[in-house]
C-alpha cells in the first residue's frame, strides 16, 4: 500500500479542474512537485510532513519558500508547451 494519498482529488487553481494528489506529487511542474501543492492540500492532510520526510532538504526548502505568482502568459504557453509533449504533437 502506498504511503501517499494518490486518489484524493481536488481542484486545480491553476488547471481549473480537478486533478488527483499522485499529478500534483509527479506529473506537474515537468516531472517534479508542483510549486502549489503545500498551499493546495494543506486542509485535506499533513502534506507538510509528507512532503519533508519525501523530499531532500533542498526540495523541501525551495517548495517551501513562498512563490511569485507566475504571469497569465507565461502560465498558459507553459501549459501548452506541456500538453504538446504528452500528446506528441508539434502543432
Amino acid at each position: 500500500m502506498s504511503r501517499f494519498p494518490d486518489d484524493l482529488e481536488r481542484r486545480c487553481p491553476r488547471l481549473g479542474g480537478p486533478v488527483r494528489f499522485a499529478y500534483c506529487r509527479t506529473a506537474a511542474a515537468e516531472g517534479g512537485v508542483c510549486p502549489k501543492i503545500l498551499d493546495c492540500w494543506w486542509e485535506c492532510f499533513d502534506v507538510v510532513s509528507l512532503m519533508r520526510e519525501t523530499l531532500s532538504e533542498e526540495e523541501f526548502t525551495r517548495l517551501s519558500r513562498p512563490h511569485p505568482p507566475p504571469d497569465k502568459a507565461g502560465s498558459l504557453i507553459d501549459l501548452i508547451r506541456q500538453a504538446r509533449e504528452r500528446t506528441g504533437k508539434d502543432a
